[in-house]
């Protein structure tokens, strides 16, 4: 299961509240692709991630339409409800464009513990990428009391679009349908109900402020916060930046990239897991097998590396570098997920001459394959020094 990488909060009603709140922006970087494709059989149209609303008692404006879209820069959460003045308070501050109450747990949603969210599918949605945002047949089924859950939950994870699953906590969950395929953009945020469902299933209400503050210096915004909020509320910024390195300034010693034992280490560590399942959420053999970033973590842990959780964080943990200057030990990185372009969905170990280790998805088994270009991002040298850091 997901591990927290340093935001935990107490656990409340038989969940706990949102430990993980980072999101990673687009990774974009330029670099020669090479022929090759994603295997077909992870090929989706767009219209297969939003399931025929059966939801015939919602009004034609049940849920308001795609506003203005706001960029998310800093999340605030806490155990409990924050007092409503504290949203007014962040409101006024100059720079900020707007501030969206949500519920943030963490919770169990077809048998994995993740970030759950509850939200007004008619505001929340100007806070999420453009595909998700556009889409007023995923925010109706919402409304309407489905589950929305994120595209690599689905596609890679094997949770059927239209099925009925378990939401809620260990003590009490609900049946609910899988509306939508929908990613929001924030790592370890894979399922996303209304308000109402939410207080259906006991989740703490409006214990969370997403904030857009696209004029205000981030760091300066969330020490401000710390400062003035309640004292167990916690504010982290929404989008760390990635590092990329300047041109012949990638440093090869000093700590800052991996040793060459290290390397030999975590590609040796990796090797071990060959055979076993995709688990999504998987990073250990008591559970039975590994989801692609938890396979990076495991390899790399053996080496003494700390790694963040999901493959979003992962991409930070040193430089984004083209592919084609792709060294063995390096991690690859896709952006494979249509309902948000640019997020790093899925992450490779790359082990020289155009192969990798990789746990592909669920109904395959951790593998060598041949790197596939389309979707790829670039490769990630990891610095320890930052990988220890950004995993708390």
């Amino acid at each position: 299961m997901r591990k927290p990488n340093r935001r935990v909060l107490p656990t409340i009603i038989g969940v706990s509240v949102l430990t993980t709140l980072a999101v990673n922006g687009a990774v974009l970087v330029a670099h020669s692709q090479q022929s090759g494709d994603a295997p077909a059989a992870r090929t989706q149209t767009k219209n297969q991630f939003v399931v025929a609303s059966g939801n015939s008692n919602l009004s034609p404006n049940a849920v308001a339409p795609e506003g203005k879209r706001l960029t998310p820069h800093v999340l605030v959460a806490a155990p409990s409800t924050l007092p409503p003045d504290v949203a007014e308070k962040i409101r006024r501050i100059k720079g900020v464009a707007g501030v969206e109450s949500v519920d943030a747990v963490q919770a169990q949603v077809a048998g994995k513990r993740v970030g759950l969210l509850g939200v007004d599918p008619s505001t929340f949605r100007n806070y999420t990428p453009k595909p998700t945002a556009q889409s007023d047949a995923l925010w109706r089924n919402i409304a309407g009391g489905d589950v929305a859950i994120s595209f690599t939950m689905g596609s890679d994870g094997g949770v059927q679009l239209g099925s009925q699953i378990p939401v809620g906590g260990k003590a009490r969950q609900t049946q609910l349908r899988v509306g939508a395929y929908a990613t929001m953009g924030i790592a370890d945020v894979d399922a996303v109900i209304s308000h109402s469902t939410a207080q259906a299933l006991g989740m703490p209400t409006s214990n969370a402020l997403l904030i857009s503050s696209p004029k205000v210096n981030t760091g300066k915004l969330i020490k401000y916060l710390r400062k003035t909020l309640p004292k167990q509320a916690r504010a982290v910024e929404v989008n760390p930046k990635i590092d990329y390195p300047s041109a012949g300034k990638l440093p090869t010693a000093h700590g800052q990239v991996m040793t060459a034992q290290q390397v030999q280490t975590v590609i040796k560590a990796a090797s071990t897991r060959l055979g076993w399942p995709y688990v999504w959420g998987g990073e250990s053999e008591g559970e039975g097998g590994y989801d692609c970033s938890g396979l990076m973590q495991y390899a790399f842990a053996r080496a003494g590396i700390r790694l963040p959780r999901v493959a979003a964080d992962q991409a930070r943990a040193g430089w984004v570098i083209p592919y084609s200057k792709a060294q063995p030990g390096d991690m690859l990185i896709w952006a494979n997920d249509p309902t948000a372009p640019g997020y790093i969905s899925h992450i490779a170990l790359y082990v020289g001459d155009g192969k990798m280790i990789v746990a592909p998805h669920t109904g395959t088994v951790v593998q060598v394959q041949n790197v596939y270009t389309r979707n790829l991002k670039g490769a990630v040298r990891v610095n320890p020094q930052v990988a220890a850091r950004i995993s708390g």
